[in-house]
Order: structure tokens, then sequence, then C-alpha cells
């Protein structure tokens, strides 16, 4: 399972690399979303069993406060789409609830669909 896990984190960043390769300069990598949602994953694909643990409301804290122009937001929000799309069994509706149980206001909502561009 472990190594199903690293496979499909794998997967996101390489992703993540291509979609966000024609982003502005000084936008968020998709490194720094993964890195900062990893520890979220196990939560949102158990259906929020254990709660919600400190280290992804850290990251989520964390990555709010770096993506500030309208250029980051767009970065994130395309890093977080892809990488949720790479995770099978990920509870969307949880997923979206993250950002509020954090303490943090999400401008989007993760979806297959969302459009990342109107941030």
């Amino acid at each position: 399972m472990a190594s199903t896990m690293a496979l499909k984190l794998a997967c996101g960043v390489i992703l993540c690399l291509v979609v966000g390769a024609p982003l502005a300069e000084g936008a968020i990598s998709c490194g720094q979303v993964i890195s900062a949602l990893a520890p979220c994953i196990p939560y949102v694909r158990n259906n929020g069993a254990g709660g919600v643990p400190a280290p992804c409301c850290n990251g989520i804290r964390s990555l709010n406060a770096a993506a500030q122009s309208t250029p980051e937001r767009q970065s994130a929000c395309n890093c977080v789409k892809a990488l949720a799309a790479s995770i099978s069994g990920i509870n969307y509706d949880l997923t979206n609830k993250l950002p509020g149980m954090c303490g943090v206001h999400s401008p989007f909502k993760i979806s297959p669909s969302t459009n990342c561009k109107r941030f």
C-alpha cells in the first residue's frame, strides 16, 4: 500500500510539473503544494478517520500564506487539482472542508472540473 501511495504521489509530482511549467516565474511550485498537502492525503482518503492531522493544517496555512497573487493562486489551484485527480478514493466533500477546519478561507473548491483561471 505504501508503494502504491508513493507511486501515486510521484505521478502527481510529474503531472504538476507538466501543468505548472508554463506558469509565471515566482509562482508556487507543485513540489511546494505536494509537500504542504501530503499530510492531508490519508485523512481525505479515509473519510476523516483520526481527525485532521496538525501537519495537514500547518501545510494548508503555509500554502494559503504563500499564494497571495493571482498567478500564485492559479498555480496552487492547478497543482492541488492535479494532485487530487491522481489520488484514488479521495473524498472531495471532506477535501473542500479541510481549509475551513484549519481556519483558512479557500478561494476555490477542489474538483476535477475546477476552473483555476477564475482565481
